[in-house]
């Protein structure tokens, strides 16, 4: 059972000029970190993606990945929102 589910998902910049994409859990968001990534891999990045690793295993909790993802997505400036859409 996976549970590393986003309570609130997480809304970035497309790496392409579509629309913006919606993270709703530590998985969205490590294929992100590891695919769609726009920026260096900064210290910030490389401790979301460690946060995503250890929420996908279960050794910690899924905000935990958030919190760190929302960081480095900061840093880069693809962050959009945080809030639940609608």
């Amino acid at each position: 059972m996976e549970n590393n589910r986003f309570e609130i998902p997480v809304t970035v910049k497309s790496a392409t000029a579509g629309p913006n994409q919606l993270l709703r859990s530590a998985r969205e968001a490590s294929d992100y970190l590891l695919n769609s990534w726009p920026g260096k891999r900064t210290p910030k990045h490389r401790e979301a993606l460690q946060a995503c690793h250890d929420a996908l295993a279960g050794d910690k909790p899924a905000m935990g990945a958030r919190r760190a993802f929302i960081a480095a997505a900061r840093e880069v400036n693809v962050f959009v929102s945080d809030k639940a859409p609608g």
